[in-house]
């Protein structure tokens, strides 16, 4: 079975607790609980390679990271 794939991008006004924001497919709109595969593309950016186990659809989601400062 050949699979398609895009690229969407997480941006969330504020930070979120774990967990909920956690994607849906696109296809089916069934909920998604893990990646598949995820991979540091730089030191604050992170993309995440999700599968629907329902429908089979794949997409990609890249997250980036905010530095935190330590006034220690």
């Amino acid at each position: 079975m050949s699979a398609a794939a895009e690229v969407r991008t997480t941006k969330t006004s504020h930070p979120a607790p774990r967990g909920s924001d956690l994607p849906t497919c696109p296809v089916c709109a069934d909920s998604m609980i893990a990646a598949e595969a995820s991979a540091f593309l730089t030191d604050d950016v992170v993309s995440y390679l999700w599968t629907c186990d329902t429908c089979g659809y794949g997409f990609v989601t890249k997250h980036a990271f905010r530095r935190i400062a330590c006034n220690c």
